[in-house]
């Protein structure tokens, strides 16, 4: 059974990144269709997988992390215009009966991402 899940880390600080909000895309030619809005625990992840099942299918999604909300949050960028604020993550699901992984890693100046296990 396929399934789609993600963690966001906070390099800066070494630890989960708790209370991100992050919202799920199926991406459909020039659009998109809002499919899921999760937030992040203590731990950094969300408390079950974004999709699994019949409902992760073969197609194109992207992860929209609101990281500008989140740093604030945390005392580590202030209110003005920030350098990182909406973090969108595309990427495709060709097999659906995989496991997708897709971690974020932030900090107020950077972030990257991988295909997880």
């Amino acid at each position: 059974m396929g399934r789609l899940s993600t963690h966001v880390l906070d390099t800066a600080r070494g630890k989960p990144a708790a209370g991100v909000v992050i919202l799920l895309y199926r991406l459909e030619g020039t659009g998109r269709s809002l499919l899921r809005e999760v937030v992040t625990n203590a731990d950094g992840r969300t408390d079950g997988p974004l999709l699994e099942g019949v409902a992760l299918a073969a197609g194109s999604y992207e992860l929209l992390f609101r990281a500008g909300d989140y740093l604030r949050a945390s005392g580590q960028a202030g209110e003005g215009v920030l350098f990182l604020d909406e973090i969108p993550i595309r990427f495709g699901v060709p097999d659906a009966g995989q496991h997708y992984h897709v971690p974020l890693l932030i900090s107020p100046f950077g972030y990257s991402t991988y295909r997880g296990s």
